[in-house]
C-alpha cells in the first residue's frame, strides 16, 4: 500500500454538496477496494449522520486536538465495508476557541494526525471541513496533502471559490503547508436544463482547466433523501443517477491518482491554481466529449488580467448580468394561487 493521502473537502459557502461529495465519494472508493477513513471536522456532524452514526458527546477529534486522546481511539466502522469514520459533535465548535490559545494553533490537527499516518492503515483519509474559513478549516488544510472543492452550479459559488483558492495560496506562501495542492473541483447540483449551470461550469473551466473533474454531480431527490436514512447513495439508491455519478467520479479520481503515483504529470500540480498542466494533453475520451467547440480556452491572465480569485469575481458578475437580462426579456408568468388547504407538508 502506498502512503496514505489526506484530502480535505472544503468550501466556506454552505449548501454546495461538500459533505455529500465527501461521504459518497468515500463510499464509492471503498466499493472499489480502497481503505477509507472519513474525519468529520464539522461541528454540525452532517457526515456522521449521513453514514448512519449517532452523534454522541465526547466522540470527535476535540479531545485529540487538546492532546487528551488519540485519533485511533475515535475510529468506528460504518455500514460500508472498508469505510471507517471519526465522528463529530456539537461541542467541537468550542475547539475554535481552545485551539486559538495554542502557540502553533494551525498545526494542532496535523500533529494529531501524524501517528495515524505513520500506521499507513488507509489509502485515503477524507476530511469534511465546516462551511467556513475558520480555525478548524485552516487546521484541516494545514494537515492535508490536497484539497477538493465542491462547487454548486450557481453564480454565487464563484465568489466562494475565489476565497478558498486565495486561502490555499496564503497557506503555501506563509509556510503553514507549502505542499498543499488543489486536487480538483467537483461541480455539484448540475442541471443540464438550465443555461446557468453550463455558464458556471464554463467559467470555472476557463480559470482552472483540467483541475475541474469531468464528472458532474446532478441535482437529484435521492441524493437529498439519502442522509436522512443514514446511508450513502450507493446503499440507498445504487441504480439511481446520483449513485452512477459518484461511481463515475470515483473512477476518475482513481485514474488521476494512479497517474500521480506512477510519476506522470498530475492534474493537481503544485503550480498556482488555475494554470494548465501537462495533464491537459492527455485527456480521456470522456474529457474530450465534454470539451466545447469554442476553440482553445484562454487562461485567467489572458482573459481578465488577474489572478483566479479576481477573475472569478468578475465572472460571477458577468453571469449575474446575463441572468438578469434574460429574466427581463422573459414574458411575465401570471401568479398561481394555491389554496392553503391544498398545501401538503
Amino acid at each position: 500500500m502506498s502512503a496514505t493521502r489526506v484530502i480535505a473537502f472544503a468550501n466556506q459557502k454552505g449548501g454546495v454538496g461538500k459533505t455529500t461529495t465527501a461521504v459518497n465519494l468515500a463510499a464509492c472508493l471503498a466499493a472499489h477496494g480502497q481503505d477509507m477513513l472519513v474525519i468529520d471536522l464539522d461541528p454540525q456532524a452532517n457526515a456522521t449522520s449521513a453514514l448512519g452514526i449517532e452523534k454522541q458527546p465526547g466522540h470527535s477529534v476535540y479531545a485529540t486536538l487538546l492532546n487528551e486522546s488519540t485519533l485511533q481511539e475515535e475510529i468506528i466502522g460504518t455500514a460500508v465495508k472498508r469505510l471507517d469514520l471519526i465522528p463529530s459533535e456539537l461541542d467541537l465548535a468550542g475547539a475554535e476557541v481552545d485551539i486559538a490559545r495554542s502557540e502553533h494553533y494551525l498545526h494542532c490537527f496535523q500533529k494529531a494526525l501524524a501517528p495515524l499516518l505513520a500506521e499507513n492503515r488507509y489509502n485515503y483519509i477524507f476530511i469534511d471541513c465546516p462551511p467556513s474559513l475558520g480555525i478548524l478549516t485552516s487546521n484541516a488544510l494545514t494537515a492535508a496533502h490536497a484539497l477538493i472543492i465542491p462547487v454548486q452550479c450557481e453564480y454565487l459559488a464563484l465568489e466562494g471559490l475565489s476565497m478558498i483558492t486565495r486561502m490555499i495560496e496564503q497557506l503555501r506562501v506563509g509556510g503553514a503547508n507549502p505542499g498543499l495542492i488543489l486536487d480538483g473541483i467537483v461541480m455539484t447540483m448540475f442541471d443540464g436544463r438550465t443555461r446557468l449551470s453550463l455558464q458556471v461550469i464554463a467559467e470555472v473551466k476557463k480559470h482552472f482547466g483540467e483541475h475541474v473533474y469531468a464528472t458532474f454531480i446532478p441535482r437529484t431527490v435521492r441524493l437529498s433523501e439519502a442522509p436522512s436514512f443514514g446511508q450513502p447513495i450507493l446503499l440507498y439508491d445504487p441504480r439511481g443517477t446520483g449513485a452512477q455519478a459518484y461511481q463515475a467520479l470515483a473512477k476518475e479520481f482513481l485514474r488521476r491518482h494512479r497517474k500521480t503515483d506512477a510519476g506522470l504529470p498530475a492534474v493537481a500540480s503544485e503550480a498556482k491554481a488555475g494554470r494548465q498542466t501537462p495533464e491537459a494533453e492527455h485527456q480521456t475520451t470522456d474529457d474530450r466529449r465534454r470539451t466545447t467547440d469554442s476553440g482553445p480556452e484562454k487562461t485567467d491572465t489572458e482573459e481578465d488580467g488577474g489572478l483566479p480569485a479576481e477573475a472569478l469575481a468578475k465572472a460571477g458578475t458577468r453571469i449575474q448580468e446575463t441572468a438578469n437580462s434574460e429574466t427581463a426579456k422573459a414574458e411575465p408568468t401570471p401568479p398561481v394561487s394555491t389554496p392553503v388547504a391544498e398545501i401538503k407538508t
